[in-house]
């Protein structure tokens, strides 16, 4: 039986802005992204995170913590993974692309000043009304 993967989404913020990068040689191929990846083995969400974004980025983040969870179908690449976003703020480095053959080009947005096309999980977070500049009282009881 397949079973769905766990995916994880990093919200970076920065001067009011939110870190992306454009996805290239994967589902979801063209769209922008957080910073992520799978969550390795016994692995913490905060470590994920912040691996994930040193791997992908080359910058140090900081006060890590979840933000929300998405339950994503991607039924043309039959594809099914729980994305788990955490957010964070970034801490150090310069932002420069480390896998060339994952990311296409990276970008600071304003949160109502979004990319397009999205990829699928950032897609699902926003139609539940997510945004990571404002406190989400349903996560927080």
């Amino acid at each position: 039986m397949k079973r769905p993967k766990v995916g994880v989404g990093v919200f970076v913020l920065k001067d009011g802005k939110v870190l992306f990068q454009q996805r290239m040689n994967a589902h979801g191929e063209g769209t922008w992204c957080l910073p992520g990846g799978h969550l390795e083995f016994h692995e913490d969400l905060e470590e994920c995170a912040k691996r994930e974004t040193k791997e992908e980025l080359g910058i140090e983040i900081k006060n890590v913590r979840f933000a929300n969870i998405t339950n994503d179908k991607f039924i043309k690449e039959n594809k099914h993974y729980i994305t788990i976003f955490m957010l964070s703020d970034f801490d150090s480095g310069i932002v420069e692309i480390k896998e060339p053959d994952k990311t296409r080009q990276f970008e600071w947005f304003e949160w109502n000043k979004l990319p397009e096309p999205l990829f699928l999980p950032l897609q699902n977070l926003i139609k539940q009304g997510y945004d990571p500049f404002q406190k989400n009282e349903s996560l927080d009881n």
